[in-house]
């Protein structure tokens, strides 16, 4: 337990961020799920629809620092990649 003032007060920010980091990245999940359910549905749809929100979502996490920008944009190529070959 740390004793200095600026300590004590580092344990409270960083345990108030990780709140904050860990709500973006369960919602993250979610929505991701909810793209994967639709594609494995084969519902293109309801697919085509969450796409938009799904990477509207992977962007926020990115822009947030949650997730690594790199990481974003390699989980986008993958859904892209599955949507599109719900239409071939």
């Amino acid at each position: 337990m740390p004793n200095i003032k600026s300590a004590k007060k580092r344990v409270l920010v960083t345990e108030k961020k990780t709140l904050q980091n860990k709500a973006v990245k369960s919602a993250l999940k979610t929505q991701v799920k909810k793209f994967l359910a639709a594609v494995e549905s084969g519902n293109k749809e309801e697919a085509a629809k969450l796409y938009p929100e799904t990477v509207s979502v992977i962007d926020a996490a990115a822009s947030k620092g949650v997730i690594h920008k790199n990481n974003a944009n390699n989980r986008k190529a993958k859904l892209a990649k599955k949507l599109d070959a719900m239409g071939a």
